[in-house]
């Protein structure tokens, strides 16, 4: 019974010794989840404080001092003396266009990569990938005069000009986010079964057809995955519209804020309640596609 006993209980305590290694580890992450949580929210708490603050109080007692009246005026404040409207059309006209656009020539782009046999795939992926390598200040010099002799009709650019115009900036964001996506979707296509694709064209379904109602469906969580940084990425867009856009009443919101800056540059809690207010479309977007967010990513890391 002894040595029976001993056996038993032999395994426990291994199990148990084997147990503890996971256990911290788990303890260990879940630590540094909660730091990387609270360092990243720790900006955005503070905007948030100082939008809520009156500008008198902070002058008086400074920004890093305990609140002794909170309120909601600077959010109307900046709502109105910014116009923020106005500018909030001006990103929507440029962010909805720019994702349909990228989208849908990334899909075509990664399908023909990937289901169509072309002696150059490899080479043209190596060039849509290597096209996110190149810094945007490195080519701004060349594309400021680029956009500058490029005319275009009237009822696409008031100035007849590529430069100082919407479309000029949802060309340049299409063109340096087209080739991200291509390589995302590329990769996610290949793990489709071939057995599909054989299976459709066995039943006489074109390149087309094959296209539009197998694969599309198939990447829809990795297309709402892509719209969703791409919204956020776009829509946040600071460098082009500063650099490609003389009129301040075509940018969009995010250069709004600069020039809200300029106009009140003493009143940095009218600044911070603008910023939260410019912040709420990302959110809205992101917590309506969240799940296929979160199924894209889920799975395109357990694919291939």
């Amino acid at each position: 019974m002894t040595a029976q006993t001993i056996h038993r209980t032999t395994p426990r305590a291994s199990a148990g010794g084997r147990r503890k290694a996971p256990r911290w580890g788990q303890l260990a992450s879940q630590a540094f989840l909660i730091s990387a949580c609270v360092l990243w929210l720790l900006p955005i708490a503070f905007a948030l404080y100082v939008s809520l603050r009156p500008y008198s109080e902070t002058q008086k007692y400074g920004y890093v001092s305990m609140p002794h009246h909170l309120t909601l005026k600077n959010f109307s404040d900046a709502w109105s003396q910014s116009d923020m409207l106005h500018y909030f059309w001006n990103s929507v006209l440029i962010t909805v266009p720019s994702v349909i656009v990228v989208l849908a020539l990334a899909s075509g782009l990664a399908f023909v990569l990937t289901r169509v046999n072309v002696k150059i795939n490899v080479a043209l992926l190596i060039v849509f990938t290597a096209g996110n390598l190149l810094p945007q200040q490195v080519i701004i010099t060349p594309l400021y005069r680029l956009f500058l002799q490029i005319h275009l009709p009237t009822f696409l650019a008031g100035s007849g000009l590529l430069y100082n115009s919407i479309t000029g900036l949802i060309v340049i964001n299409v063109a340096f986010q087209l080739g991200f996506c291509t390589f995302v979707l590329s990769n996610y296509m290949k793990s489709i079964p071939d057995e599909m694709y054989e299976a459709a064209l066995v039943d006489g379904a074109g390149l087309w057809t094959r296209f539009r109602k197998l694969t599309v469906p198939l990447c829809r969580p990795a297309l709402a995955a892509l719209a969703t940084l791409l919204t956020t990425w776009i829509y946040n867009d600071f460098f082009w519209a500063i650099t490609l856009m003389s009129s301040g009443d075509k940018r969009p919101v995010t250069s709004a804020l600069a020039n809200l800056q300029g106009q009140f540059v003493s009143n940095q809690n009218l600044i911070a309640a603008a910023a939260m207010i410019a912040a709420i479309p990302t959110l809205v977007v992101y917590v309506l596609l969240q799940k296929q967010f979160i199924a894209g990513l889920a799975l395109g890391s357990s694919k291939g």
